[in-house]
C-alpha cells in the first residue's frame, strides 16, 4: 500500500476547474444547509455576464462564508481557497479535493498556492478569496494582506466584491453555535481589467481596504434583529473581553450563558437576544457595544507597550503540528506535539519548550505581523518556516495575543497598517 504523504500530495495536486456535478451536489447540499441562515441576496452586477476569469472577494466574518459566495456566484464555478492546514482534517478531505478548493498559507510566502491560483486562471476559472485573510476574530474587519493590490494587478481579470452583513452574529469566533437571525449578501463589480492598469497596487488596496472596513456590532445596533441564541449569547465571550472596563483587571472576566462579569470586582451585565448589555446595576462601568469594548482593549495595549519599553507577557500553551502520514481526526486542528511557553516581549514572539529545542523558534516584527485563529479563539496559529504551529494557551489569551502581535509590530515596522480609520486609537496615547 502507498504511504500517505499529505504534503507532497498537496504541492503536487493538479488543480482544475471543479467539475458541474461536484458544484451542483456541493450547492444542494449547502441550499439544505443553508435554510437555516434566513439570507437575502441581492445582485448588484451580475457575475454571470463576465465570461472569463475573475476574483471574488469577501469580508471574510464567519466559517460559513463559503455558503455566501458560493451561492451568489451561481452558475459561475468559483474556486475556492482555504487555509493549508484545513486540508490535513479527515472529515474535508474528499470535498476540498472534489471541489478543487485551493491551499493557502495564512500571512506566509506560499509558492504551492500561487501555483495553484495561476493554474486555474490559465484555465479560465475563477476564484473566491477573502484579502483579510482569515475570519474576523471580534466582528470587525481586520486590514488586507499588504501587497493585495499588486497580485490582483498582475492578474489583471476583474474584480467582485461580496459584501457580507450578519454572518459573524451567526456563529462568532468564540461560540461556534449557529444562531439564526436574518443574514445579507451582496455582490458588485470592483475593478473592472481598466481599473486595475489604470490604479497603482496601493490604491487598489486602499479601495478594499475602504470596502471590507465594517463593526457587526455597529450594525446590529441599527439593524435590530433577534437572533436566537438559546440563552448562550455570552458563552466565552471572556476570551474577547478579558479585560474589566471598571477595575481594570485582566483575565478575570467569567462569560457563560447570557452573562458576563468580573470576578474581581463584580462588574458585570446581561445581554439580550439583540446583542444589547443591561448592566447589572447603576455601579456598573460596560460599553455600549462588544466593539467599543474591544477598541478599548485595544489602545489599553497600544499604551501600555508605548509606555514600558520591558514590557514581556508569557503563558503556558500546548502546541500542536500537522502529520503528514496520515489525517486528522475527530475535526481537530492538529495533533499535540509540545508543551511549553510563549512570550510576546519587544523584540518578537517566541516558544521554549518545556524539553525538546526542536520545537523553540524566535520571530521578529519583520516576520511577524498578526496570527489567526483557523477555528475559534480556543487556539493560536502561525507558519514558523513554513510549518503549522497550532498553540493552546493555558490563559483565554488568544485575542489578547493576537492584538499584542499586531500593535507591537505596528510600534516596531508597521508594514501591516491599521485602517485609516481607527487612527484615532494612537493619538493622546500619553493620558
Amino acid at each position: 500500500m502507498k504511504k500517505l504523504d499529505i504534503r507532497k500530495d498537496i504541492a503536487t495536486r493538479k488543480y482544475h476547474k471543479t467539475k458541474k456535478i461536484f458544484y451542483m451536489i456541493y450547492r444542494y447540499v449547502m441550499k439544505i444547509v443553508g435554510r437555516k441562515y434566513n439570507a437575502t441576496f441581492t445582485k448588484v452586477d451580475n457575475i454571470k455576464e463576465c465570461k472569463g476569469p475573475c476574483f471574488v472577494i469577501f469580508n471574510h466574518l464567519s466559517r460559513i462564508d463559503h455558503f455566501y459566495t458560493n451561492e451568489i456566484t451561481y452558475p459561475k464555478r468559483v474556486n475556492m481557497i482555504a487555509g493549508y492546514s484545513e486540508f490535513f482534517r479527515s472529515h474535508l478531505h474528499f470535498a476540498f479535493k472534489h471541489n478543487n478548493v485551493l491551499p493557502k498559507k495564512n500571512y506566509a510566502t506560499d509558492f504551492v498556492g500561487t501555483k495553484a491560483m495561476m493554474s486555474i486562471i490559465k484555465q479560465g476559472g475563477s476564484i473566491s478569496f477573502a484579502p483579510e485573510g482569515l475570519a474576523s476574530n471580534d466582528g470587525m474587519a481586520k486590514p488586507i494582506v499588504p501587497n493585495t493590490g499588486a497580485m490582483l494587478k498582475k492578474f489583471g481579470i476583474p474584480v467582485y466584491f461580496v459584501e457580507l452583513r450578519g454572518q459573524y452574529l451567526q456563529n462568532t469566533k468564540v461560540c461556534l453555535d449557529v444562531r439564526r437571525g436574518k443574514t445579507f449578501a451582496k455582490i458588485s463589480l470592483l475593478f473592472s481589467k481598466e481599473d486595475l492598469e489604470r490604479l497603482s497596487g496601493e490604491e487598489i488596496d486602499d479601495i478594499i481596504n475602504d470596502h471590507i472596513y465594517h463593526d457587526e456590532y455597529k450594525w446590529q445596533k441599527e439593524q435590530h434583529i433577534k437572533w436566537k441564541t438559546n440563552g448562550r449569547i455570552c458563552e466565552n465571550l471572556d476570551h474577547l473581553l478579558y479585560r474589566c472596563p471598571k477595575c481594570g483587571a485582566e483575565f478575570n472576566m467569567e462569560a457563560k450563558g447570557d452573562y458576563i462579569k468580573c470576578k474581581a470586582c463584580g462588574n458585570g451585565a446581561t445581554m439580550d437576544d439583540y446583542y444589547d448589555f443591561h448592566p447589572f446595576d447603576d455601579t456598573c462601568v460596560i460599553p455600549e457595544l462588544v466593539s467599543d469594548w474591544v477598541n478599548q482593549e485595544r489602545i489599553d495595549i497600544i499604551k501600555k507597550i508605548r509606555k514600558d519599553e520591558n514590557f514581556s507577557y508569557s503563558v503556558k500553551a500546548k502546541l500542536g503540528m500537522l502529520p503528514n502520514d496520515h489525517y486528522i481526526q475527530d475535526k481537530q486542528l492538529s495533533e499535540i506535539v509540545s508543551s511549553g511557553t510563549i512570550t510576546i516581549d519587544h523584540s518578537g514572539m517566541h516558544y521554549k519548550d518545556d524539553n525538546d529545542e526542536k520545537y523553540n523558534f524566535d520571530l521578529n516584527y519583520k516576520l511577524l505581523f498578526t496570527t489567526f485563529t483557523e477555528l475559534d479563539s480556543k487556539s493560536m496559529d502561525v507558519y514558523v518556516n513554513g510549518e503549522f504551529y497550532d498553540f493552546y494557551p493555558e490563559q483565554n489569551s488568544v485575542i489578547y495575543m493576537n492584538m499584542l502581535i499586531e500593535e507591537m509590530h505596528r510600534l516596531h515596522v508597521d508594514y501591516y497598517k491599521n485602517f485609516k480609520q481607527n487612527a484615532y486609537m494612537y493619538e493622546n496615547l500619553d493620558d
